[in-house]
């Protein structure tokens, strides 16, 4: 309520202002106006920053009824995956094991409103997605500098919009660091940075530690295809490569157990230039700037390099756009109750209080990174899925702090499996649903872990959350219903194709098999719904070329338009339709009804002669 005002006090300063310079009033001068205006907000849930965990987190709090705003301090969100960066987002591996969830729902969204997959509409339909929901107040531009603590909990943090000259104080109950970097370790919350010792968790994959060192930044350039071959002039400033700097030293043969090794990858074919890496021996947050100047020298030169060539390598290629700021995988990393190590990843990660899952490689990069003669990065193979725990989301002292992203609770070897965006954004959904269960049951994360872990489970796969190692529960309207044999598999709580199994029905549009019944009339009130998005189309995650003028379609199988119908008193009546489905996950309500059976009808299809759908409950 609180918040609600202060939003309609703003609103109600900003329509006074705009009438005083309409109606001429007096010239603003240093006798009548200050500088900076001061804006206090009051609100549950603070979650500071707004990559893809912090996006999740405060879409996934805000529609389980939590009040929230989401400092941003860039003028877009997306963090590693937006226009100024453009890292892909990557998860776990295997083709069963595509993160769904809101992360799903975003890359359905740009599919539909950004088919030519540009990066700066992509930043605009996480923009809308956010905005879409009431309950969040999003404040873009906008940078935490401060922490104010009360009995060992924060409880606010104060920003600072140098585009709007406009410092903020943001109250809050709960509070989630999404920064990557950890800007509430202003709270004194416990956190470490580097790499162990190999002892101190008998992690066997670290070869060095011990030390500050991390995994370093990236920027990314883009190229674009053309007919004709342009000598490319770089800045006088880039570095000046020759093929001696690229020659593969002779070394020793990795590690045992390694599934991969990387090096530099000298030419244009499907390169997305990760390895123009730079600053693990540096600090990646105090040293961003130094850091930043060191890669662009890096990256013209690379460019330079490879266009230049005098054996053609990057024929038909030119430089479309290089990254205005770098992407980076490591710097601070926050202390829960549990600290995920190579173990627990290597295990499977079976914790009882299983909240998201990895299941990307342990890739653990070098700190000399691109400077490195040799290989830069070493892969070893691990389950995918992996479980990680909600232990390690919460601090383990600071009673009302979370954290989603690559700040969670880890060890160095367990962040380079659990670093890439489709896992933090896996994370910050589960922080974020957590959030409104310590705003609706007045505890925190402590007391959620030890009384209400299962009741957060529930509720994650009720949101279209995967969590390793068990299977969504039915509704008990669905468990007690009678339908067809083969419509049976739409309420096994496996919402995607598993192990070999499809786990879904195919249909034709129009067709009336999807029908659950009851022996008696039952009060109906909506249902939950999961279609086929092709969760393993790799073009969701956007592309290395952005210059290109091929379209991406909609999944075909999946349902366009639907209705719902509701047999009452013997007759069927449509109860619930939508022309224009472009999700795979759908919660659907409708005024009661007593009806004795229930069915969903597609009646569209996004192209395909059949339509495959994966659950249906009733509630």
């Amino acid at each position: 309520m609180k918040q609600e005002m202060t939003n309609r006090r703003l609103v109600a300063l900003i329509a006074v202002a705009l009438t005083a310079f309409a109606d001429g009033a007096d010239m603003l001068t240093e006798a009548n106006s200050g500088v900076v205006k001061e804006v206090a907000l009051e609100t549950e849930f603070v979650v500071c920053g707004g990559g893809l965990s912090g996006v999740c987190a405060a879409i996934s709090a805000a529609r389980h009824g939590a009040k929230v705003v989401l400092l941003q301090d860039r003028p877009v969100l997306g963090g590693n995956a937006s226009s100024e960066i453009r890292m892909g987002i990557l998860g776990a591996h295997g083709d069963d094991n595509k993160e769904a969830g809101i992360l799903e729902e975003l890359q359905l969204k740009n599919f539909y409103y950004n088919p030519l997959m540009r990066y700066t509409l992509w930043d605009d339909v996480l923009l809308s997605a956010v905005r879409e929901e009431p309950n969040v107040t999003l404040l873009l531009n906008t940078s935490v500098d401060g922490v104010e603590m009360a009995g060992g909990r924060i409880t606010a943090v104060s920003a600072w919009n140098g585009n709007a000259y406009t410092r903020y104080t943001v109250k809050g109950r709960f509070f989630a660091d999404c920064t990557g970097d950890g800007i509430l370790r202003l709270s004194g919350a416990k956190f470490r940075r580097g790499r162990e010792l190999p002892s101190e968790f008998g992690e066997t994959c670290l070869q060095q530690g011990g030390d500050h060192r991390t995994m370093g930044n990236s920027i990314l350039l883009q190229l674009r295809k053309t007919k004709e071959h342009h000598p490319f002039a770089p800045p006088p400033w880039a570095y000046k490569f020759t093929d001696e700097d690229f020659a593969k030293p002779d070394e020793p043969l990795p590690p045992k157990g390694t599934k991969r090794v990387n090096y530099r990858r000298l030419y244009p074919d499907d390169n997305n230039f990760w390895w123009i890496e730079y600053g693990g021996n540096l600090d990646t947050v105090g040293d961003a700037n130094a850091i930043q100047e060191e890669l662009k020298k890096i990256a013209y030169g690379v460019w330079a390099y490879m266009n230049n060539h005098p054996d053609g390598r990057a024929k038909g290629y030119d430089l479309d756009w290089i990254g205005a700021l770098p992407g980076k995988r490591e710097s601070t990393r926050f202390i829960g109750p549990h600290i995920l190590t190579q173990q627990d990843v290597l295990s499977g990660g079976h914790f009882e209080d299983v909240v998201a899952y990895g299941g990307w490689t342990l890739d653990d990069h070098h700190p000399d990174a691109f400077h490195r003669k040799g290989r830069i990065s070493v892969e070893y193979g691990c389950p995918s899925p992996f479980g990680i725990p909600f232990d390690c989301l919460y601090s383990v002292n600071v009673p009302n702090l979370m954290f989603a992203g690559r700040d969670i609770s880890c060890t160095h070897m367990g962040l380079s499996a659990t670093r890439v965006m489709g896992t933090c954004a896996a994370l910050g959904q589960a922080v974020g649903t957590a959030a409104a269960m310590l705003v609706k049951y007045g505890i925190d994360p402590a007391q959620l872990r030890r009384e209400r872990i299962a009741e957060l489970q529930d509720t994650l796969e009720d949101d279209d959350c995967m969590l390793p190692y068990r299977w969504r529960k039915v509704s008990a309207l669905t468990v007690a219903a009678t339908c067809a044999e083969d419509v049976a598999v739409l309420r096994n709580g496996i919402d995607r194709k598993y192990g070999g199994k499809d786990n879904g029905v195919w249909v034709a549009p129009n067709e009336t098999t999807m029908t659950y019944s009851w022996d008696v009339p039952q009060r109906l009130s909506g249902a939950r719904l999961v279609f086929d998005s092709e969760m393993t189309h790799r073009g969701k995650r956007m592309r290395k070329l952005e210059a290109t003028t091929e379209r991406v379609e909609m999944p075909k199988m999946l349902a366009k338009a639907f209705r719902i119908d509701a047999r009452i008193c013997g007759k069927w009546k449509c109860v619930f339709s939508d022309n224009l489905n472009i999700l795979r996950f759908r919660r659907v309500s409708f005024a009661p009804v007593e009806a004795d059976a229930l069915r969903l009808v597609v009646t569209e299809t996004w192209g395909g002669s059949k339509t495959h759908v994966f659950a249906i409950d009733a509630f």
